[in-house]
């Protein structure tokens, strides 16, 4: 090889180097990204969106995995079901023996509860076997910054699935790339320190959890209520299709 071939090699290499550094966020971001999830809007304002999205764990040729959708839940009793939605901060017990155990608050005020109720009986009424309901809420604090709540739920027989992905969230928007609260409403935002509970307790179905999920905090976002055991005062009916009975 003649000196002038090895004297180009080092520029050749640095130009291949500098091209690679170039194309690397490129492809790590293509080959990282979320994939998008198939969803339909039912109801949608300028903060808030109830919508219908697909779950990919939902095989066709499984049925046992088919979600008992549609399916038709009277807005009292999803009334009912909002309102006795309570979370704790999540407490280690070291910090419990310290502090005690942390109050409980509300999930959703009266207007929450009003538009979510009305919208999530829409919404069940319209699903496919493969759909759950995903909601989402946001009040402004600045241009930038928001409070959020969101999560979803699904129907199986008579047990009326519901995970919060986030609850009073301080969402900061980012200056670029993808804006993830709107997009994917079951997924946090942050790491979660609050369990979900529901009252009365006794339409709870007990759910088994791991230790790192305990550890985490991940243990008590998801709640399994049992439709049959919550009524209104007006006890309206929970109405489901024959086939899952």
């Amino acid at each position: 090889m003649s000196r002038k071939l090895e004297m180009r090699r080092p520029w050749r290499r640095a130009g291949t180097i500098a091209l690679a550094l170039t194309l690397y966020p490129v492809l790590s971001m293509s080959g990282c990204a979320i994939p998008h999830v198939p969803s339909r809007i039912v109801y949608e304002d300028p903060v808030n969106y109830v919508r219908l999205e697909e779950d990919r764990k939902v095989l066709p040729e499984w049925p046992q995995s088919h979600f008992s959708h549609p399916a038709t839940v009277s807005k009292g009793v999803l009334r009912t079901i909002l309102s006795g939605l309570k979370v704790q901060e999540h407490r280690v017990a070291p910090l419990r023996w310290i502090q005690g155990e942390a109050p409980l608050e509300l999930v959703f005020n009266d207007n929450e509860v009003t538009l979510l109720s009305a919208e999530m009986a829409d919404a069940l009424a319209l699903a496919q076997y493969n759909e759950r309901v995903t909601f989402y809420l946001s009040e402004p604090l600045t241009f930038a910054r928001r409070t959020i709540t969101s999560g979803g739920l699904y129907i199986q027989g008579t047990e009326l699935h519901l995970l919060l992905g986030n609850w009073r969230i301080i969402y900061g928007i980012p200056t670029y790339g993808m804006i993830y609260d709107r997009r994917y409403p079951m997924r946090p935002t942050v790491a979660k320190g609050f369990d979900l509970f529901f009252e009365p307790a006794d339409a709870v179905i007990p759910q088994q959890s791991s230790v790192l999920d305990n550890l985490l905090a991940n243990s008590k976002d998801e709640l399994v209520i049992d439709l049959s055991k919550v009524t209104t005062q007006e006890r309206t009916p929970v109405s489901l299709p024959s086939s899952v009975f």
